[in-house]
């Protein structure tokens, strides 16, 4: 199946790279199906790429990439619509921010992607933990974390984002001969 994105261009996914929100992502309830993708060539973020409109795409993060103490405490009816035994079975995402001002760039950390990957079913959940913002502020967390091990990218350090689609590596413009 091909897909296309004005983020990327046409993507080639298959039927099981797609993950099935059953009631969408909070703004945007009419999409259903979304898909993870890794742009070679950016070195922090994933991108959860809606495969029904193809300008949606949304730059998500592990939590625990910004955030040492981050809990999830899922209701029981999240799992239950994740078909998930318990919390430890899943991957959470948080939907990023980036303004024209990079420095100040926030993760919505109030209402994570969870996935179920084995069921490819996710579901935005709104956790009830009042203390959780929904506009943390995250650049110099980065930061902190690219100086602490300059030598991998963020995405190296996160704990394995098991993205469906790998995009290829953009080819550099060939040099001008003089």
């Amino acid at each position: 199946m091909v897909i296309q994105t004005t983020r990327f261009g046409q993507v080639q996914l298959q039927s099981e790279d797609i993950l099935n929100f059953a009631e969408g992502i909070l703004g945007f309830a009419n999409l259903r199906k979304f898909v993870l993708l890794d742009d070679p060539n950016d070195d922090i973020f994933a991108w959860l790429q809606s495969c029904e409109d193809s300008a949606i795409a949304f730059p998500v993060l592990e939590p625990e990439l910004f955030s040492e103490n981050y809990k999830l405490n899922l209701a029981k009816s999240d799992l239950e619509s994740l078909q998930l035994a318990n919390v430890e079975c899943a991957r959470s995402f948080c939907i990023i921010t980036i303004p024209d001002d990079p420095t100040q760039m926030t993760a919505n950390m109030k209402a994570p992607v969870i996935v179920n990957s084995a069921a490819r079913l996710a579901r935005q959940c709104v956790l009830q933990d009042n203390s959780l913002a929904i506009r943390e502020l995250i650049f110099t967390k980065l930061q902190q974390r690219v100086v602490q091990n300059p030598s991998l990218s963020i995405k190296d350090q996160s704990q394995g984002i098991e993205v469906a689609v790998h995009l290829p590596a953009a080819t550099p413009a060939a040099e001008p001969t003089l």
